[in-house]
């Protein structure tokens, strides 16, 4: 099985990548298969990771053909598509967002098209794609009504997958993740950054600032979770989706609240005390249209997996990434 991840010098794809070179196998409806090579590309080429099959690493624009066409090489069985230009940045920067998230989807469709046979794709989508708000809990059948420049984007991507599904160009689902915490490293441009912040920066040692009030709710996941459902999209039998490639995957709904009292539990109450409110409408105006909860039922009907506790959410970003955090910023 040879695998390409696009964006693979993110967070989320670098874990991503370290879970493949790990295993060594990708687990299918028919069983295991193993992995005989890996492409990670991003806009520059990522680092390597130590895998026992070759790791191939390749920089370049994701809407350039050519590019794409280098990333997703005949015998490619499977894509992750990770690479987008995230929230706020693609409400600031509209052409940027269109180039990346809309003409870099519709490059990965031309490149599996060219592709002897149709690989699996497994898109990361958003939670952005849909509005309702705070009081929003949204069934699986709830129509995609973006109020954001990204969330539009994301939609549009997925019916582009779904209509090179339909095609039989690929075999795409649609992952429609909720806020991942807790990033590593540094803030990034994403409107919903600061719920890895109020955790993140005091974990450090650092203040934060919190720019919504502390019963403001979001649909978040760790990144364990995501990655969980990532492997479990690109191997699971597609033919229980039907025509429809979008899920949305079992989250949790916790309100910033909440999410200061799993800090506080790990922690200690000084961490909490790290966080202050202050309030940025600009930031409030795009994640206050975004769905606080899902009832995710399609999604755990098909076998993806449950979100861990927070506690266990925060415990993990301590076990796993708060020494590279710190080292990567001079702590």
């Amino acid at each position: 099985m040879r695998i390409t991840i696009l964006g693979g010098g993110g967070f989320l794809g670098r874990r991503l990548a370290r879970r493949l070179a790990a295993d060594g196998v990708l687990r299918t409806a028919g069983g295991e298969r193993r992995i005989e090579a890996l492409t990670l590309f991003d806009l520059a080429a990522p680092a390597p990771v130590e895998a026992p099959f070759p790791v191939r690493t390749l920089g370049g624009d994701v809407a350039d053909p050519a590019a794409l066409a280098a990333a997703i090489p005949p015998g490619t069985d499977v894509v992750f598509h990770l690479a987008a230009v995230v929230s706020a940045a693609a409400e600031a920067d509209y052409d940027l967002g269109l180039h990346v998230n809309l003409q870099g989807t519709l490059a990965v469709v031309q490149a599996c098209r060219a592709l002897p046979a149709p690989p699996r794709v497994v898109f990361t989508s958003s939670v952005a794609s849909f509005d309702g708000g705070q009081e929003a809990r949204l069934p699986d059948d709830a129509r995609q009504l973006p109020t954001n420049s990204y969330g539009a984007q994301k939609a549009m991507g997925e019916l582009l997958l779904h209509d090179a599904t339909r095609r039989g160009l690929l075999d795409a689902v649609s992952i429609r993740l909720p806020t991942v915490i807790v990033r590593p490293g540094r803030p990034n441009k994403a409107a919903s950054s600061f719920v890895s912040a109020i955790l993140r920066e005091p974990l450090l040692g650092l203040p934060a600032e919190c720019p919504v009030g502390e019963a403001f709710a979001l649909w978040v996941c760790s990144p364990r979770a995501a990655v969980e459902w990532f492997l479990h999209a690109a191997g699971m039998d597609t033919a229980l989706l039907g025509a429809d490639r979008g899920v949305n995957p079992p989250g949790r709904s916790a309100t910033v609240a909440k999410l200061l009292e799993a800090l506080a539990d790990v922690a200690g109450p000084e961490a909490r005390a790290l966080v202050r409110h202050v309030p940025d409408p600009a930031v409030a105006a795009i994640v206050g249209e975004w769905p606080a909860a899902f009832t995710a039922t399609r999604a755990r009907k098909l076998g993806f997996a449950e979100q861990e506790p927070l506690d266990e959410v925060v415990r993990a970003f301590v076990d796993e990434d708060l020494a590279a955090t710190r080292a990567e910023r001079g702590l």
